[in-house]
């Protein structure tokens, strides 16, 4: 796209200090510094939402940093009219960047008179004028297939597996990967790949929606260091209870890897008064205070990650090679060392 200049990045509010480090990563890798495009995203009196660009944004190649994290509507609302903005300004392309993609659980109808809202929200989205979607870790990888537009799917696990050979360097015989619950063993399996470590299920059942009736460990962890892996942490009640059974089942130490940490509720309180000796998430979500002040809470950095995929889909390099880690292990360079 010869008309295409620069990657611009603009920001709604959602999630200020990862756009704001995303582009500090860009400058970084580009050697000029790279700010958000100046605009403003605010409200009229009675919520509606009024956004404004101050910067000349014609034939430029947008990406909106915008995850539709809690308030989920208020925030997917803003995306949309970011982009509403953005395109009758004579953008010529733009991605949206949503690091934490809100209703991706209702992905499918488990029951009759039910929507299928991430559905929605994509059509939502390509209405809008997105022609490009880069998101991590989508709860139902089918999602991707809700789009009629390209769709970068970024993973946490190469990131996840970077911090285990760091924080677990001297134990990475004892570890144990575990999924906690049988739609997630994918995840966890990827992740016990790279790590070249064995695989454990927690298998739960319930006698109604809400309520864990049961749960059994499928597979050895006597004397291991259990590793949970899962998508994301909401109230954390289902982690709690598996990191229990888990510990009842033998396990040494019990720690937690979640790619988007909603944390809602009483979540941060249970966490902290678990059995878990650690829960690492990203920051995808922008961390409430009561997350950084927890003592077994700890966040990882995604802007890296990011910044090299935004860099990536604008000079029409592969995105997919952020997922081997003798790529991504320079990228993060000075927190982990590659393996």
């Amino acid at each position: 796209m010869p008309h295409v200049q620069e990657p611009k990045l603009i920001a709604g509010n959602a999630n200020q200090p990862l756009a704001q480090a995303i582009a500090r990563r860009m400058s970084m890798h580009r050697g000029k510094k790279m700010g958000l495009v100046d605009a403003r995203v605010e409200r009229f009196n009675d919520g509606e939402i009024f956004v404004e660009v101050f910067e000349n944004v014609r034939g430029e190649d947008m990406y909106i940093i915008q995850p539709t994290s809690n308030p989920a509507n208020d925030n997917l609302m803003e995306l949309l009219i970011m982009c509403d903005a953005l395109r009758r300004s004579s953008a010529a392309r733009i991605t949206a960047v949503i690091p934490y993609f809100g209703y991706a659980r209702q992905d499918r109808r488990t029951k009759a008179r039910t929507p299928i809202s991430s559905k929605l929200v994509a059509n939502m989205l390509v209405s809008a004028g997105v022609e490009r979607v880069l998101t991590m870790d989508l709860h139902a990888a089918q999602i991707q297939g809700f789009f009629d537009i390209p769709v970068d799917n970024l993973y946490a696990s190469p990131i996840f597996a970077l911090d285990i050979a760091n924080q677990f360097r001297d134990r990475m015989g004892d570890l144990m990967i575990v999924s906690p619950d049988v739609g997630g063993v994918a995840r966890a399996r990827e992740l016990a790949k790279r790590l070249n470590a064995p695989l454990s299920i927690v298998d739960k059942r319930r006698e109604k929606p809400g309520e864990i009736a049961e749960m059994t460990v499928i597979g050895d962890v006597k004397d291991k260091v259990a590793l949970i892996v899962d998508d994301m942490c909401d109230t954390a009640g289902t982690l709690c209870k598996a990191a229990e059974v888990l510990m009842e089942n033998g396990a040494k130490e019990v720690h937690s890897y979640i790619s988007h940490g909603v944390m809602s509720g009483p979540a941060v309180e249970r966490v902290t008064n678990s059995v878990m000796k650690s829960l690492v998430i990203t920051d995808t979500i922008a961390p409430t205070k009561a997350i950084l002040d927890a003592p077994n809470i700890r966040v990882v950095p995604t802007a890296p990650i990011f910044a090299q995929a935004i860099l990536n889909i604008w000079n029409g390099t592969s995105v997919s090679s952020l997922f081997e880690q003798d790529t991504l292990g320079p990228i993060y360079d000075g927190m982990y060392a590659a393996e």
